[in-house]
């Protein structure tokens, strides 16, 4: 089998099926020429996709992890061809370079900001995109009778949150919603939690993730100074700005218009967002942008089922956090601000690669009403078929059913 192809033979109407000469293929062909800008080690996943389809690939890592961007840069070359895949390093001007060029795909990994120069940039070779954005992944916290789900649910909430790089990840929790009587049972836990997995002086931590550049600490830090936000820290606060360290922290209803809960946090902030009922935290999530994943620690299944039917975003999780990343047998990807297109396993492979519809017929039989001059008798002939009526199709060819 050509390496450039995958073929697939799928079913067909009867109408056409081999006896008059006819065989339906699904082609599934290379992109060619794959353009990855991508989060640090994050370039891995889609490479293998689009290796795997058979493109050459570009990797452009993010410059504001240079370490990262360092290494793929100095491991690819040792094991992969280089003809194949390349990495070129760099910061916004090589960007610049890379998108004036002709793809036949591009994959982002980044902010909306930037993903919307990326879509312009391809927009003008009509170049098809994926994008993978992340944004503000939202939390549903229910009452959970058992004390010891409960606890649970807040020690996953707290894994979810600030064990991937301290809120440094698009899959990230960036706030939950909970009701107002559980509140002050559920900072205790996050504290309790914070304290087991980070000690007692988390500035001091040896398994605590550094803020990833000194922009980033920056733009962080700017987010407190906000009053009204500052006066909603009920924990943590403190940072370390000599290795770009900030301590969890925890905020209590934070105002909604404040900068921390209309951008997307990417950092170790968790505000928790207090409803009457948890119902409510349905239309809270519908009145902002699509995120990329909901995580809601429930048991009611009715109560799922809303959330399901109810709000749009990449991914659903109950009764977990990160855990849907992990499995490559589901689509990763978001749907509007969140992005849109999706990667992992076997969707990495379709992303990377073009299905083509191929059909291949017979010069043997011919099926005359498809020609004019048009008769009642073929009008009528082509009606049955279009509604693949075979029982009328061969009362008509007989003589035996009467024109409408």
């Amino acid at each position: 089998m050509n390496m450039d192809m995958l073929v697939t033979l799928v079913r067909v109407p009867l109408l056409v099926m081999p006896w008059i000469g006819c065989e339906f293929l699904r082609l599934r062909t290379r992109n060619n020429h794959i353009c990855s800008r991508t989060f640090g080690m994050l370039a891995l996943d889609p490479l293998i996709g689009a290796i795997a389809a058979g493109n050459v690939v570009v990797i452009k890592p993010s410059e504001l992890a240079p370490a990262c961007s360092s290494f793929l840069a100095n491991t690819i070359p040792r094991y992969l061809d280089s003809n194949a895949v390349r990495v070129i390093e760099g910061g916004a001007p090589v960007s610049e370079q890379l998108l004036l060029q002709k793809w036949d795909k591009i994959f982002f990994t980044g902010s909306p900001r930037v993903a919307r120069i990326v879509m312009t940039a391809a927009a003008k070779n009509l170049t098809p995109v994926t994008l993978e954005l992340g944004g503000k992944c939202p939390a549903i916290l229910d009452s959970l009778h058992n004390p010891s789900d409960f606890e649970l649910a807040v020690k996953r909430i707290v894994g979810g949150k600030w064990g991937p790089c301290s809120g440094q990840a698009c899959i990230g929790i960036d706030y939950v919603l909970v009701e107002e009587k559980l509140s002050s049972h559920l900072i205790e836990l996050l504290k309790k939690f914070v304290k087991r997995f980070y000690g007692e002086n988390p500035l001091e931590s040896k398994v605590i993730s550094r803020i990833v550049s000194k922009q980033n600490f920056t733009r962080l830090c700017n987010l407190l100074k906000d009053p009204l936000v500052a006066a909603s820290i009920v924990h943590g606060g403190s940072v370390e700005e000599k290795h770009l360290l900030i301590e969890p922290t925890i905020l209590l209803d934070p105002p909604l218009y404040a900068d921390i809960m209309t951008e997307e946090i990417f950092g170790p902030f968790l505000p928790i967002i207090t409803v009457n009922k948890i119902g409510e935290s349905v239309e809270f999530i519908n009145s902002r942008p699509k995120p990329l994943t909901i995580y809601a620690f429930t048991k009611d299944e009715t109560f799922k089922r809303r959330i399901l039917s109810e709000t749009s975003s990449g991914s659903v999780t109950f009764n977990d956090t990160m855990v849907q990343f992990l499995c490559d047998t589901l689509p990763f990807g978001g749907v509007g601000q969140s992005g849109f297109g999706s990667y992992h396993g076997k969707y990495s492979f379709d992303t990377f690669s073009h299905e083509k519809a191929v059909m291949h017929r017979s010069l043997c039989l011919e099926i005359e009403p498809r020609y004019p001059p048009w008769s009642k008798f073929k009008l009528e002939f082509l009606r049955l078929a279009y509604k693949l009526n075979y029982f009328g199709l061969l009362l008509h060819i007989l003589g035996l059913k009467r024109y409408k």
